[in-house]
């Protein structure tokens, strides 16, 4: 692992990695795969990490488990949350619930769209749940809708019927109406076309601005080029004789 280090933070740090080491048991084959291995680094309040490496160094996998989709093998993961730290790493699932819906997102490129469910509902519902009106919730989602580029016509459609690239959009919609404190971005450009990945990148400069910490891995790096303030490389890890055993 080599990070890129730059000038001292005078900004309130939002994120403290420790020794964070993730693998996985597969039984059934009786080995070992090994995602990433004592990694430590400090993220601050509005800034960008962008997350860099070979295909098979765990760069997905090292933001779920900052998400605690995954539960680490070792290592430490302290949030500052807007009450106090706590380790993200051995939180309580119903802690990690509260954190998710009030200050940490994860932006990938794919929606678990619900069925009958419109568009626009489904990017307003993040700020429904954070207790606005329904008719300005609504606003505001047709006003995202509209800047990733998602057709008007397909704002009260459902999205299980839209193609990958336009369901892409919408999740971005949703994922981004909403500032968190930290915001974990898995290849959320991949499917994009060249507008809504422009739409994306203002987005992401806005967040920054008010704050918002983010890291990411992205399909275009040179996109969010302006943004990055340090460059996070993961490596590989090699097992003699299971040079394949590696996570994405």
């Amino acid at each position: 692992m080599n990070i890129q280090v730059s000038a001292r933070q005078t900004k309130p740090t939002v994120l403290r990695v420790e020794g964070l080491s993730k693998q996985f048991e597969m039984h059934h084959l009786k080995r070992t795969l090994f995602a990433f291995e004592n990694i430590d680094f400090e993220l601050n309040a509005g800034e960008f990490i962008l997350l860099k490496g070979e295909n098979g160094a765990g760069k997905s996998t090292l933001l779920r488990t900052l998400y605690r989709s995954y539960l680490p093998r070792a290592g430490h993961v302290y949030y500052h949350t807007q009450e106090g730290i706590i380790d993200l790493a051995t939180a309580a699932d119903v802690d990690i619930a509260v954190l998710r819906r009030r200050e940490i997102g994860f932006v990938t490129q794919f929606l678990n769209a619900r069925p009958r469910v419109a568009a626009e509902e489904i990017v307003a519902e993040p700020l429904r749940l954070a207790g606005r009106a329904h008719g300005e919730a609504l606003a505001e989602a047709r006003r995202w809708l509209d800047a990733f580029g998602v057709k008007r016509q397909l704002w009260s459609a459902y999205p299980s019927t839209f193609s990958g690239g336009e369901q892409q959009k919408v999740n971005l919609a949703r994922a981004l109406i909403l500032p968190q404190r930290l915001l974990l971005l898995d290849e959320p450009t991949a499917s994009l076309d060249h507008a809504a990945r422009r739409a994306l990148v203002e987005r992401l400069a806005q967040l920054k601005a008010s704050g918002v910490a983010m890291i990411g891995v992205f399909h275009h790096p040179d996109d969010v080029r302006a943004l990055i303030d340090r460059e996070l490389h993961l490596e590989a890890i090699k097992i003699e004789d299971e040079q394949d055993d590696v996570v994405e």
